[in-house]
């Protein structure tokens, strides 16, 4: 038997070890992963007097990070469709946060509009020893309030919310994707069919959006059925929470984007207020600042900054269920940045324990 030579035999070695490092994903290659596995199909209500205003987007759609003049560069930026994730990691499970964005919250009637939205949804994933885990849980934002969702094979029960319905399924390629729905001109979100009066029938308005790994394309029209939709992380480098970092400590005034803390700026240029309606100012809250504004159960912003207390909190049967986390790339951030007790964010809300918080990262797996 010819043996190599030693020195090839540590060379091959090397090669594959290089390799198999080279193959390996990065975090953030692994959360994009299990974000986009997990990505519902979105049904997107249309009100055919300004459907533009109702497509998913970036915040920097028009270019840069000036949140005071996304509602008017509406005809002029791209529409692209985008919708914002984050994953925070536990022991035992997945927290994932879509956060769904619309340069307008507009209507054509006597109600409040503001410049800016963002809807979204929590999804609970249990790690069950496959690559992207199993869903068995979610919570959509809908305004102010707050809805909870199971599958029909979720073990999860009512806890102190009531679920609100089971999440219906569609297959993209032999893998399922949960369905949501949004109103028109609102945007509140929840499971299809439930928010909006767009199902998908012929003679309704509406675009579907379809999550997707290759490039984001806008509708061509406000009754497009199949509209690829980009997911772009809130961590990305020089992305929208480095853009919140940098404007934590920052005054309205002196800041581009943020009113304070996790809310938009906004104003009425552009239109906004000037028909029936009247305009709100800087009316929009981003997940780390998303809160029920009647439960009572957790704090504002728990379901990015600490989401598996929300979730304890909103169900029951959760079985095996860490309240620590591995990774919690907002905390982490923060917590890099130099912010604690004495050095808080402009607006960070009062009684928001963020030592306690920082306490919860970090633990091991047993």
């Amino acid at each position: 038997m010819t043996r190599l030579p030693k020195c090839l035999l540590l060379s091959l070695l090397g090669f594959l070890l290089t390799a198999c490092r080279a193959e390996s994903p990065s975090p953030a290659e692994l959360a994009r992963e299990l974000a986009h596995h997990h990505a519902p199909i979105h049904y997107q209500d249309t009100d055919d007097t300004r459907a533009e205003a109702d497509y998913l987007t970036r915040i920097d759609y028009d270019g840069d990070w000036d949140a005071l003049n996304n509602w008017e560069n509406l005809d002029t930026g791209d529409l692209s469709g985008a919708v914002y994730y984050s994953v925070v990691e536990s022991c035992t499970h997945w927290f994932i946060v879509y956060g769904f964005f619309h340069p307008r919250d507009w209507t054509d009637t006597i109600e409040q509009e503001h410049e800016n939205d963002m809807e979204g949804l929590l999804a609970v994933v249990r790690k069950d020893g496959g690559k992207f885990g199993a869903l068995e849980g979610m919570v959509t934002v809908f305004h102010n309030d707050f809805y909870s969702f199971t599958p029909s094979d979720s073990p999860f029960t009512d806890g102190a919310q009531d679920i609100d319905g089971e999440i219906p399924w569609e297959s993209i390629w032999f893998t399922p994707h949960p369905l949501t729905s949004a109103e028109a001109e609102g945007h509140g979100l929840k499971i299809w069919p439930l928010a909006g009066h767009f199902q998908g029938a012929d003679d309704e308005d509406g675009v579907i959006y379809l999550p997707s790994e290759q490039d984001a394309e806008p509708p061509r029209h406000g009754n497009d059925r199949a509209v690829n939709y980009q997911l772009i992380s809130f961590f990305a480098p020089g992305g929208l929470w480095d853009q919140q970092l940098s404007e934590a400590t920052t005054s309205r005034d002196d800041a581009l984007t943020f009113a304070t803390w996790g809310t938009l700026k906004g104003d009425d240029g552009g239109g906004c207020g000037h028909g029936p309606s009247l305009c709100k100012f800087d009316a929009v809250h981003l997940p780390w600042a998303w809160d029920d504004h009647n439960d009572d159960l957790v704090f504002l912003g728990a379901m990015a900054l600490d989401p598996a207390f929300l979730v304890s909190q909103y169900f029951d049967g959760v079985g095996e269920f860490s309240e620590g986390y591995v990774s919690n790339p907002y905390l982490e951030g923060l917590r890099d940045a130099g912010f604690g007790a004495g050095n808080l964010p402009l607006g960070w809300p009062e009684g928001m324990d963020l030592e306690g918080l920082y306490g919860k990262v970090g633990e091991g797996c047993e």
